[in-house]
């Protein structure tokens, strides 16, 4: 196992600088001048003088390969440099809004994931049952929904007409509500539907019925063994989105007025900030592939038949 995690966060390496090399091409393939976005950003009217003099600044007048390489350089030290509207470091802001995020992702994966366990088990036990017909219904209208509607109805609702949670902000558990529940609706949508299918697949496999012959208790046999098999395709899944909810939490973000990444990225592509926009790049391509990674070691710890895929078993 500890050969194929090393294996796997070698792998990280080239997928990172590939993200940082397509980044790197679509800012230079850009019409906007990295120079021009300084001084935009700066509200500053440049003058030719000012433009070559940030150019040379900012390294623009060297070749390409050499710009690149000293990207790669700045990066390995986490210097991303100054953000053209703040004029303060972009890592040391980046670092300040991460809580938030991190903060706002994960009690969106809590909730995601006891609703849908809850309801995937419940809908496949209970199968066409009012149970089913309810987490049923839900799933489309979750997985029909946009997310910006979904928040903007939730505001509508639970702080206007009711007056029971705040609009924007963060502070408080009130202030999590709305946000949480905006970004994992969808999801819970998903997986409700994915753990009940992969539950009643289950329940046809021949190892359910030689239990059953057994005498052990079907609930014994649901939760011990069924579930155990059943939540790996919602392990998986997870896994993809927990590095979207890390990195892509921008619409929630935006509607709640939530400090975090996806707001100060927002800010950053609307005023040109290219700094900003390469730190956010950079993050979520790591965050994406360590939670991946993360998930299969979870997964592998689950059913150690994972770690032999591949492998002659003898």
């Amino acid at each position: 196992m500890s050969r194929y995690i090393g294996k796997r966060f070698l792998a990280i390496i080239p997928m990172v600088l590939f993200a940082t090399l397509i980044t790197f091409i679509l800012i230079h393939l850009s019409p906007v001048d990295p120079a021009e976005a300084y001084f935009s950003a700066a509200h500053i009217k440049p003058t030719e003088e000012l433009m070559s003099q940030k150019r040379h600044e900012l390294g623009l007048d060297k070749p390409l390969p050499v710009q690149y390489l000293q990207t790669l350089a700045n990066i390995a030290r986490l210097d991303f440099g100054t953000s053209y509207l703040t004029g303060k470091s972009v890592w040391q802001e980046v670092t300040l809004r991460l809580p938030a995020t991190l903060q706002l992702a994960l009690c969106s994966i809590v909730l995601t994931v006891v609703v849908s366990v809850v309801l995937g088990y419940l809908s496949a036990v209970y199968q066409n049952s009012w149970i089913d017909y309810f987490s049923r219904a839900l799933s489309y209208f979750g997985a029909s929904i946009p997310q910006f509607w979904l928040g903007y109805l939730l505001v509508l609702l639970f702080s206007v007409r009711l007056d029971l949670l705040p609009v924007d902000g963060m502070g408080t558990w009130r202030h999590l509500v709305l946000p949480a529940l905006t970004l994992s609706f969808a999801l819970i949508a998903i997986y409700t539907r994915l753990l009940r299918a992969s539950i009643l697949e289950q329940l046809q496999e021949s190892y359910v019925l030689y239990a059953r012959t057994r005498g052990i208790r079907e609930k014994i046999i649901l939760l011990k063994h069924v579930m155990k098999i059943a939540f790996s395709p919602v392990m998986t899944g997870l896994g993809m989105n927990l590095g979207k909810l890390l990195t892509g939490t921008i619409i929630a973000e935006q509607v709640f007025s939530w400090p975090g990444l996806g707001r100060y990225f927002v800010e950053a592509i609307f005023n040109r900030d290219i700094p900003v926009i390469q730190c956010y790049v950079f993050l979520a391509a790591c965050l994406f592939l360590i939670c991946n990674l993360l998930v299969d070691m979870v997964q592998m710890l689950m059913d150690p038949r994972i770690s032999l895929k591949g492998r002659t078993v003898r």
